[in-house]
């Protein structure tokens, strides 16, 4: 076999690699859940970089893009709907539901706390997220994470505000 016809071959697999989270998705018990840890490196990486307001959203736009060509080419290798090993849903539109907040020792509780609401709404799929989830190939895949980012986004700024503003902490 020629080293031409191995190149799209070996583009999907590494592509279907991060779709799975590095092969966290292939957990058996709460894949989705499991490969949302890379989210959560992904919002330090980006803490770290101090992007600031307008460069951390661009980015987050960005990720949640390149989310969903990952995802229709690992639908194609899987060969099913939004199959539960795909995670790069998840973990790379995780970062939305954590705009304008802190990540800091701090502020330690707010990251897990994203990555609870995170994981609730997307359980949940209030609309839009539902409807969105039966858009085909890997727009579909991933805009319903996104909604759900946004829902866990606002729920994330009221628990902040309330337990900043009320509670002091």
């Amino acid at each position: 076999m020629s080293a031409g016809k191995d190149k799209p071959g070996a583009a999907r697999r590494a592509v279907t690699f991060l779709a799975t989270g590095l092969g966290l998705g292939y957990s058996p018990f709460a894949p989705g859940t499991v490969g949302s840890i890379w989210g959560v490196l992904i919002v330090i990486g980006m803490a770290s970089l101090e992007l600031g307001l307008e460069r951390y959203i661009l980015m987050s736009v960005g990720l949640t893009l390149i989310a969903i060509p990952i995802c229709g080419i690992a639908e194609q290798v899987f060969q099913k709907k939004d199959d539960g090993r795909i995670v790069a849903d998840e973990y790379l539109t995780f970062p939305i539901c954590m705009i304008g907040l802190p990540v800091s020792m701090e502020y330690w509780w707010v990251l897990p706390l994203a990555f609870c609401t995170n994981r609730f709404f997307d359980i949940l799929k209030l609309p839009p997220a539902r409807q969105l989830e039966r858009v085909p190939g890997g727009a579909g895949i991933t805009l319903d994470d996104a909604a759900a980012s946004l829902y866990s986004l606002a729920a994330n700024w009221v628990v902040y505000l309330g337990a900043t503003s009320w509670l002091g902490l």
